[in-house]
């Protein structure tokens, strides 16, 4: 019963969060969605553009000592992965992994469930901001 209203809210809170952002596209390649679609966005990912003006640690610890959560996206190289490691399973890599490095070493989640309200949006984009405006 309540799927379609999640899947709203979490739409608006992307919506949302994206326009407020924008002026950051310096620093962070935004997620985007294929034309068409309408996704119920897990979080709002973030990859950090340039490595060398900070790392993805440093915004983290910035985030967290806000009160802001962030998470990891996932696995990121499957390869690096110790069931990869341990098991040695046979696999070919077919070309060089730069993508999967930079989303494994540079990308992270910031919330956008229903239970967030623009208030709750307003402090991660301010925590953002805060943190840009101190590196540069």
């Amino acid at each position: 019963d309540k799927l379609q209203k999640f899947q709203k809210i979490r739409q608006e809170n992307f919506l949302y969060l994206e326009s407020k952002l924008k002026s950051l596209e310096e620093y962070f390649i935004f997620p985007k969605h294929l034309e068409n679609s309408e996704p119920s966005w897990f979080g709002f990912l973030l990859t950090i553009k340039d490595h060398e003006k900070f790392k993805r640690e440093d915004i983290l610890k910035h985030l967290n000592s806000e009160g802001i959560d962030t998470r990891l996206l996932f696995g990121g190289n499957i390869i690096k992965q110790p069931y990869f490691i341990k098991n040695n399973p046979k696999f070919r890599i077919v070309q060089n992994l730069n993508n999967t490095e930079k989303i494994m070493n540079d990308t992270f989640w910031v919330g956008i469930c229903p239970l967030i309200n623009e208030e709750d949006i307003n402090k991660i984009i301010l925590s953002i901001g805060s943190f840009i405006s101190q590196i540069i």
